[in-house]
């Protein structure tokens, strides 16, 4: 049987500075897509709905491939899932080049699903084994060390490629808008050619962590074992659907990741399209929305489980949800902007309270009840869809109507939802 790191304070340190790391680079990848929304729209000149397909690409990764990831991770096991799903990251930033060379739209997205797919497989990796490695009354708070260390690389990443793929957007914009046909062709190329290098230095450094990683030291887990109590609780179940908790916990997830994509992933448009705001100021909308994330993080490890509960963390954060998304519709400008960003504070803490209470009880089912988790992943896939159809349809500010009711399912999960069993 592997060895349990959380019997061993050294092997568990380390083995959370590991996945601290891995948190990181899938927390850096995921949120360029604020940044690659409004770049490829005016480099393949598309309306809302067409440019949040960059969203629906990474994210529908994870429906698509959550299943077959959890039985790749069944065969070779956690970490060398992790190196592989590494290097298939690596593998989708390089479609990037051709895509740049020909300007396709339909190649950029088929590169964002490969990056996808290896995120997938470190998600299901990566956020089981950071749940099992201690006890589950403070998984919210080792999850959300992890969420520091993927929202600050979320940070980082409009700030560095807004610089480099936002740079002097409007004088382009302007600029295209008076160019014959042949002219603005050659502009957009010249546009989107931005991203070649990025992306290949990208590559290079996943296929280098992946190296790393394969040759670390992190130890397996035993996800299959049940305790006495665990095991007469499921002597008679013989499938992962006979789990409410899980069931209503994968909703929850669906809801909660289409809510932080829209805040995080149209914010820099919103600003731009909808409140009139420069794109010099307008791309750091998005760094806004992931500090405000860490904040709630940092609150998270402070006070959870010492102060307050997982479950009363997450009935907080989706009545603080409903306020802010309000407060974004009610007002206008820089104001209602903000608003948008805030609604990372409200987002901080429900994925991290999500998984223990979905996956609490399941046992031997654990594994497979992770694959339904990160499969719920995919509502980053289709709310934001949806909010660009409504933005397209009415405006880009009602649009956010979609952000209500989704986090009044959050708050009914974390009032009622995860006790039926």
């Amino acid at each position: 049987m592997a060895a349990n790191p959380a019997t061993n304070q050294n092997n568990t340190s380390r083995s959370i500075i590991i996945i601290g790391v891995l948190f990181f680079i899938f927390g850096f990848v995921t949120w360029l897509n604020s940044v690659l929304i409004p770049f490829l729209k005016t480099a393949s000149q598309l309306n809302n709905f067409e440019s949040y397909l960059v969203a629906f690409a990474s994210y529908i990764s994870y429906f698509v491939m959550a299943i077959p990831a959890a039985w790749v991770l069944k065969k070779i096991g956690f970490k060398n899932g992790m190196s592989l799903g590494l290097v298939v990251m690596a593998v989708g930033a390089l479609v990037f080049i051709p895509a740049a060379m020909s300007r396709t739209y339909t190649m950029f997205l088929f590169g964002l699903f490969v990056q996808g797919t290896g995120l997938a497989l470190l998600q299901s990796a990566a956020n089981p084994y950071i749940t099992i490695l201690g006890p589950i009354e403070s998984a919210a708070k080792r999850i959300s060390i992890m969420g520091i260390c993927n929202k600050v690389a979320g940070a980082l990443a409009p700030i560095i490629f807004g610089a480099i793929l936002l740079k002097n957007m409007d004088a382009v914009e302007a600029r295209l808008e008076g160019m014959g046909a042949v002219a603005k062709s050659a502009e957009l190329d010249e546009l989107a050619s931005l991203v070649i290098t990025p992306y290949a230095i990208m590559a290079v450094i996943l296929v280098g962590l992946a190296v790393l990683i394969y040759y670390s030291a992190l130890p397996e887990i035993e996800t299959d074992g049940e305790d006495e109590t665990v095991a007469a609780a499921n002597k008679n179940k013989t499938s992962v659907l006979q789990f409410p908790n899980l069931l209503l916990g994968t909703l929850a997830m669906f809801l909660y990741v289409g809510v932080e994509v829209i805040a995080g992933d149209t914010v820099i448009s919103y600003a731009k399209d909808g409140q009139g705001i420069a794109t010099g100021v307008a791309k750091f909308f998005t760094t806004y929305t992931l500090i405000a994330m860490i904040v709630g993080y940092l609150i998270g490890t402070v006070t959870i489980p010492k102060y307050i509960s997982q479950q009363k963390a997450l009935q907080i954060s989706g009545i603080l949800g409903i306020i802010l998304g309000l407060c974004a519709i009610f007002t206008d400008g820089y104001i209602s902007v903000l608003f948008i960003s805030l609604l990372g504070l409200a987002n901080a803490l429900v994925f991290p309270a999500i998984w223990p209470l979905a996956l609490n009880g399941l046992g031997r089912f654990t594994k497979i009840g992770s694959s339904f988790l990160i499969m719920a992943l995919a509502g980053g896939a289709i709310l934001p869809l949806i909010y660009g159809y409504l933005a397209d349809t009415f405006d880009p500010q009602s649009a956010y109507w979609i952000v209500i009711p989704s986090y009044l399912y959050i708050w009914f999960f974390a009032a009622k939802g995860h006790k039926i069993k």
